[in-house]
């Protein structure tokens, strides 16, 4: 056998020759000085020959990952060349000859290069029977919060551990909405790689409940081309003007269905164009201002001169000093054939992850969904601070959904946190 010693001291000659290790390993030095291994097997009655690698010592201080990086490029020391020989024995033993299989190991491996995570992501997004523009908004989403992380990477070697740090990141950058959507389009995209036989399993699955569950999610949000469609069918419902109203003003601020439909005129400064409502009214007993963009003052000035009187905005049908019931828009809902699609609580999951797609900060988004901080200092700051921000934020909202409901094509502009 040899040793480290001889295999280092091993001097070039006018032609090459071998050094013998034992079982069929020798250390092939040629004339240029290049020391190469070779490992000799029979295979079917017929000897051959397997280049394993470069004679190399291991450099001082070398790191497991240059060590790594050493071997994949195919240089060896001689307690390494040995293990590469008990692999090729291993194969042989098999029937296998080892030069074929590193030949099919190096095509599995440029195959998985190819198919990253992004190259199957835009497969699958191009697979969707969607219209041009929900394709686009959900490319959006993964070159902002997916692709950084882990677009790059062959899908076939993307681990449960890369999938949480892709969701915890969204979850707090983003929100939680938006990191369930992201979670849901890359389990998606993990299917269709393992039925492609390019994965062989989602990672998504042992992770999936790793993260607080979305509380406000009782739906899932709506895509853009759905919410021009049901906003068209609600404007072309039969109905009570109230119930069209306070669906309108919902969307139009994101508040809870509850806080539309109970909503008082005395909570309005229309000319201040703000909601105020009081404490009493708000899932977590807090008071909560709201803008008002210009496409709510316009419908409540309407609607002032036909329930103004009254002390509820939108008041109940069969007693006016009451307010409508929530119940009212699921009767519509159903009445349209939206029942089972969408729900009026997913108008504040849809309004989160579509503000957020536009590029809004969450701190504006959340504070407008009136969603607790912790920090009564910072909830003091949030609230001095990003009204004039979300009347801007809501602008934009209120003028997109203008877009949407007369049928546009929309790619929504990302915001500026100006």
């Amino acid at each position: 056998m040899l040793t480290d010693t001889q295999c280092r001291n091993a001097k070039a000659k006018e032609r090459p020759y071998k050094l013998t290790d034992g079982n069929g390993l020798v250390l092939e030095v040629k004339p240029n000085g290049v020391k190469a291994w070779r490992y000799r097997f029979e295979l079917n009655g017929k000897e051959s020959m397997f280049a394993v690698g470069e004679y190399v010592t291991a450099p001082t201080g070398e790191t497991p990952e240059e060590a790594e990086a050493r071997r994949a490029g195919r240089c060896f020391t001689l307690a390494e060349a040995r293990e590469e020989r008990a692999k090729a024995r291993a194969l042989v033993k098999q029937g296998i000859n080892p030069a074929h299989a590193r030949q099919l190991n190096k095509i599995r491996a440029q195959q998985d290069a190819n198919n990253t995570f992004e190259v199957v992501a835009r497969e699958w997004v191009a697979m969707r029977d969607w219209e041009e523009t929900t394709k686009a908004r959900r490319l959006d989403t993964l070159t902002r919060v997916v692709f950084p992380k882990i677009g790059a990477l062959p899908v076939k070697q993307i681990t449960p551990a890369h999938v949480l740090d892709v969701l915890k990141t969204a979850h707090g950058k983003n929100g939680p909405s938006v990191a369930d959507e992201v979670k849901r389009t890359m389990s998606s995209v993990f299917d269709l790689a393992v039925s492609t036989l390019r994965a062989d399993t989602d990672p998504v699955q042992p992770v999936r409940k790793a993260l607080p569950a979305n509380k406000t999610q009782h739906k899932r949000p709506l895509e853009l081309e759905e919410i021009g469609r049901l906003f068209r069918d609600m404007d072309g419902h039969g109905g009570r003007h109230e119930t069209r109203g306070a669906f309108l003003l919902m969307w139009l601020t994101l508040c809870r269905p509850s806080e539309a439909v109970e909503a008082e005129w005395s909570e309005f400064d229309l000319d201040a164009a703000l909601w105020r409502i009081p404490a009493e009214r708000m899932k977590k007993r807090k008071p909560h201002t709201i803008p008002l963009p210009a496409q709510a003052v316009s419908t409540l000035r309407a609607l002032h001169g036909i329930t103004g009187h009254l002390t509820h905005v939108f008041p109940g049908r069969d007693d006016r000093a009451r307010p409508m019931a929530v119940e009212s828009f699921r009767q519509a809902l159903h009445s349209l054939g939206w029942s089972g699609k969408y729900s009026p609580h997913a108008t504040r999951t849809t309004g989160s992850t579509r503000l957020n797609e536009m590029g809004f900060p969450s701190d504006w988004i959340e504070r407008q969904l009136a969603h607790a901080d912790a920090n009564a200092v910072r909830r003091t700051y949030n609230h001095a601070e990003h009204l004039e921000d979300r009347r801007r934020m809501m602008q934009q909202w209120a003028d997109l959904l203008d877009q949407l409901k007369a049928g546009a094509n929309v790619v929504p502009i990302h915001g500026r946190a100006a």
